[in-house]
């Protein structure tokens, strides 16, 4: 079952799928982008200069693959908010990181 499921979704094009929430295109690719951003940035505290530059890559070349795909668009759209919203997924990440090692120095000080 979950087979045909799945085919049914490949074949019938993002317009006919159930909205999960009503958060519209740009709402759906913020939600993913921050939350990817987010994992990203707390598995790479050391590096999140080089995921955001490296996500930000990625995201383009994922938009621009999609001149090729039929029935797909590139949008600078997409792009602009797909990459600002990784972005502030790993500033949210560098975020909760600084508060957990406060956290840790207060209580390992008392």
């Amino acid at each position: 079952m979950a087979i045909g499921r799945g085919g049914h979704l490949r074949h019938s094009g993002a317009a006919q799928l159930p909205a999960a929430l009503p958060l519209g295109q740009d709402g759906e690719h913020a939600l993913a982008f921050i939350l990817i951003g987010v994992a990203f940035g707390l598995a790479y505290t050391e590096h999140r200069l080089r995921v955001a530059v490296i996500a930000v890559i990625m995201i383009g070349a994922l938009e621009l693959l999609q001149l090729w795909m039929p029935g797909r668009h590139a949008r600078l759209e997409d792009f602009i908010v797909d990459a600002l919203t990784a972005c502030v997924g790993l500033a949210i990440a560098a975020v909760l990181d600084w508060a957990m090692q406060r956290l840790r120095a207060v209580t390992n000080a008392s």
